[in-house]
């Protein structure tokens, strides 16, 4: 058992005063909130966060190392900020579990290292509980930490705090010899809390600054003859697309792409219903990895290096196929539970 709002591995739960026992009293895991009250707080939980606490990582480098993909995330600091900004440190709390799994083969040279798997079990009180898993490769020194914040924040966006850093698909900037942007690119408007309580929503045709906007702009020149993608303005379809691609992976959403509608860029289908059938494809695939993470809370890591190897798959990153996902969910549960 981890320390209420604590760290995995935490010792033992802090002090609390009696003015934070009396919160908590009231605030009770049995307590109902009015329906107002539960949208007021979820529609705050849902607001950007203020651009001052938002930092910028390199996904990817062009092939001169000159150019780099950025995209803007927050710290998990910033996210336990809000909470505690809303519902008091009394009104939320969290617990962890860790699990290492057994040996995966990595990189070029086969390593064999181990993962990380860490669980993040947060409860708002008086809304529910929601839970996310996190993994690092073991041989990483912040592997604990890294698989504990990656958790945190999966789980926090399922009541919506920081889901919008999901509908960004990344901005190409000059980057310096260390693969450190030398300009951070300026947030768009819907992406700030003055503009998200304006009304503004990632690709709102009523934003002028949208991050698609951006990305063209600045995309080096030869992906775009590369990939045949079309200077016209993209369809809602589309957006949905791209918005799925942090969620599933790389190698998921790429493999989608491929079997449904023969593409590497969602750009490049034309064609309506095929639009429409590779989104289908693709939150068929978000709700088998919302599925594969309860299994996995359901029987541990343990299992799944068996069905991976049966599988012939490396890891679970490697996973490209919707019918390769089903029968890694479906095995994982039918396993009974852990003791």
């Amino acid at each position: 058992m981890t320390a209420p709002n604590g760290h995995a591995g935490s010792a033992s739960p802090p002090h609390v005063s009696p003015d934070d026992a009396l919160a908590s009293q009231h605030l009770g895991f049995n307590s109902r909130l009015s329906d107002d009250r539960i949208r007021h707080i979820i529609g705050d939980l849902a607001v950007p966060f203020d651009s001052s606490v938002i930092e910028w990582r390199v996904t990817n480098t062009a092939k001169d190392k000159r150019r780099g993909q950025v995209m803007p995330y927050a710290d998990q600091r910033a996210y336990t900020d809000r909470l505690n900004a809303l519902l008091t440190p009394a009104g939320w709390t969290r617990k962890y579990a860790v699990h290492t799994s057994a040996n995966f083969q990595r990189g070029k040279d086969q390593k064999t290292v181990a993962k990380i798997f860490v669980t993040c079990e947060l409860t708002v009180l008086g809304l529910g509980s929601h839970s996310a898993t996190g993994e690092e490769w073991a041989d990483d020194d912040n592997a604990g930490t890294s698989a504990e914040a990656q958790a945190f924040k999966r789980a926090c966006s399922c009541f919506g705090l920081g889901r919008y850093l999901y509908y960004f698909t990344g901005v190409w900037v000059d980057i310096d010899e260390r693969k450190r942007p030398k300009k951070i690119p300026t947030l768009p408007e819907w992406a700030t809390p003055d503009g998200w309580r304006k009304g503004l929503r990632p690709h709102n045709d009523s934003n002028p600054s949208s991050d698609r906007q951006d990305k063209v702009s600045s995309a080096p020149a030869r992906d775009d003859r590369r990939n045949g993608a079309a200077n016209t303005k993209e369809s809602p379809l589309v957006r949905q697309i791209e918005a799925l691609a942090e969620p599933l992976g790389q190698a998921l959403y790429r493999g989608l792409l491929k079997s449904v509608a023969r593409v590497w860029d969602p750009n490049q289908i034309q064609d309506t219903a095929l639009q429409r059938r590779v989104l289908e494809h693709m939150q068929a695939a978000e709700r088998g990895l919302q599925r594969l993470k309860s299994a996995l809370e359901r029987v541990g890591p343990e299992p799944l290096t068996r069905i991976l190897n049966s599988l012939r798959v490396v890891s679970l990153e490697k996973v490209d196929s919707l019918e390769t996902l089903k029968q890694i969910v479906l095995t994982l549960e039918a396993l009974p539970p852990r003791s």
